[in-house]
């Protein structure tokens, strides 16, 4: 379509031209004398035209000749820049290959064009990041190879070419530089110096998924247990882990800091410092009252921290994994000497309400065996003695009837049941 205009307004041209030219009459005349010259004024217009084609012409190719010593300066800085690049790019490539020897030897000949540019006078605009993105490479190289102090002194110059209160870039740069050098103290095992490097960081950046993963790990290599439990519930929190994995780590570094209390009153407030969803997991709550038993806490407090996991039993069996059941059991079985009576109600009522639970049977018996009704805690324990799929449990159900049976002389029933608690062990 605009080839079909363009067409048409050329021939529009053409004819207003020729009619124009064809009916012109017009002549111009010059004196000089003793001279008369007549000219028709179609040739005129052309001797017009013509002059000022040719002297644009001439003009544009004096300006092109005297253009070609700075066209050649231009054409050899940008082989320069070129080289400098492709230098850059060859560095990161190889750093990325494993070729770390030579992606050193590549961001330093980087460095080396980038020098001579600015030397010559034509520094590139992106200099100071360019400078400090081949002093990264060189020292993520050196880290490597394990050359140590290369790696700081790239680093340094690095800092230098990218200072925290420069530019956007600049300081992104910096940011970045300062999280890498606290990965390599992580790699070192030297974690008070990646979390020196971290807390050098601002606010903003010290809170971004990368330089929470870093202080995660560094906490836990330093044994700060309470700083890595926060660090990993920010992490959770900006979802840098699956729910399941996130969850893990939680539960892993409660673990811990339960295992660090020394007294009582240092695991309370420990306890009291977990949040809600993390008291109410299963296997926590029951390893904090074991932990509070073994150190002599009160046997009140023990069953208090076992409570919702024994109503999620209870009115959920399905909701909580057996070995979380067992171990439920178990933590209960050691406190059942000191057991109040709302506790025997709601064993008591778990057994009637699920009959055909072993573990349930189990603990009523070793409950009435505690309280010395002995004909319901043989019936309750030989019921679980045959269904129960502990060892653990087994042997000592089949333990406490032998007993009971040497309690009333039946000496065969006795020797049938240590025989049944030898075999399951």
């Amino acid at each position: 379509m605009r080839a079909a205009l363009w067409l048409l307004a050329l021939f529009g041209v053409a004819v207003a031209t020729a009619l124009f030219a064809g009916n012109n009459q017009g002549t111009i005349t010059l004196y000089w004398p003793p001279y008369r010259i007549d000219l028709s004024l179609n040739m005129v217009l052309l001797l017009l035209v013509g002059g000022f084609v040719t002297l644009y012409a001439a003009l544009r190719a004096l300006a092109a000749l005297l253009e070609l010593p700075h066209q050649a300066r231009r054409w050899r800085v940008q082989q320069k820049e070129r080289a400098m690049h492709a230098a850059l790019l060859d560095a990161l490539t190889h750093m990325l290959g494993g070729r770390f020897i030579r992606s050193r030897k590549a961001a330093v000949a980087a460095l080396s064009q980038e020098h001579a540019l600015e030397a010559s006078g034509e520094a590139v605009p992106h200099g100071k990041q360019l400078r400090a993105l081949a002093h990264m490479i060189a020292a993520e190289a050196s880290h490597a190879l394990q050359d140590r102090a290369t790696r700081e002194s790239h680093l340094q110059d690095a800092l230098q070419e990218a200072p925290m209160r420069g530019t956007v870039n600049e300081q992104e740069m910096h940011e970045g530089a300062q999280m890498r050098a606290a990965r390599w103290s992580l790699d070192d095992r030297d974690a008070s110096a990646a979390l020196e490097r971290l807390a050098a960081l601002p606010q903003g950046a010290a809170r971004r998924t990368l330089a929470l993963r870093i202080r995660l790990k560094a906490t836990r290599l330093d044994r700060q247990t309470q700083e890595a439990l926060d660090t990993a519930r920010l992490l959770g929190k900006h979802r840098a882990f699956s729910p399941a994995a996130a969850q893990s780590i939680v539960r892993g570094l409660a673990t811990e800091l339960i295992n660090s209390a020394h007294d009582t009153a240092q695991l309370q407030q420990i306890w009291q410092s977990l949040e809600t969803a993390e008291r109410n997991m299963p296997e926590l709550a029951i390893h904090a009252a074991q932990r509070l038993a073994a150190l002599g806490g009160e046997a009140t407090q023990v069953r208090a921290w076992l409570l919702p996991v024994w109503e999620r039993m209870v009115d959920l069996p399905d909701a909580l994994a057996d070995h979380h059941a067992l171990k439920l059991v178990r933590a209960l079985e050691a406190g059942l000497d000191e057991l109040d009576g709302p506790w025997l109600a709601r064993i008591e009522s778990a057994h009637q309400a699920n009959p055909r639970d072993a573990r349930l049977q189990y603990l009523a018996g070793m409950a009435c065996l505690k309280r010395q009704l002995w004909g319901k805690a043989q019936q309750l324990l030989t019921q679980a003695a045959q269904q129960l799929a502990d060892p653990y449990l087994r042997t000592s159900a089949w333990r406490r009837l032998a007993e009971l049976a040497e309690q009333r002389g039946d000496d065969s029933a006795a020797a049938s049941a240590w025989r049944q608690a030898a075999l399951n062990r």
